[in-house]
């Protein structure tokens, strides 16, 4: 399925949600106000507020990314030796970018329910259509 904003969904299965209460907006003085635990029956129906699809990035990606704009950016002008550690540090990186292009890609959503609740961050198969 796929997801997008204004779409009508319902939740696919139960949910329970527990942890930590605290005011929405300015953070509270104190710290863990209280405990709650809240349960969402599957069919709970709702419109996708805001979705968004990422995928995790590890620090060797991130790496790779910056080391391979400065080497197609500035690579021909670089001294020999300096662009061949270059290349070949690129090169020690790209099975983590590779691996990282064959990821799924991870979508969470922002559902309000037609009850009010809302929910934030939610992984988007827990929902189908209405």
């Amino acid at each position: 399925m796929t997801l997008k904003e204004g779409l009508r969904v319902k939740l696919a299965t139960d949910l329970r949600l527990a942890g930590q209460v605290e005011p929405d907006g300015e953070p509270s003085a104190e710290t863990g106000v209280g405990a709650a635990y809240l349960a969402l029956a599957a069919g709970i129906e709702g419109t996708v507020e805001r979705m968004n699809a990422h995928r995790h990035q590890s620090q060797e990606v991130r790496e790779y990314e910056r080391l391979k704009s400065l080497l197609d950016d500035f690579g021909p002008q670089m001294p020999p030796g300096s662009r061949k550690q270059l290349e070949e540090r690129v090169g020690s990186l790209e099975p983590a970018w590779i691996s990282y292009q064959e990821q799924r890609l991870r979508v969470t959503v922002r559902v309000r329910f037609d009850n009010g609740f809302v929910l934030a961050d939610a992984p988007g198969d827990l929902f189908v259509p209405a």
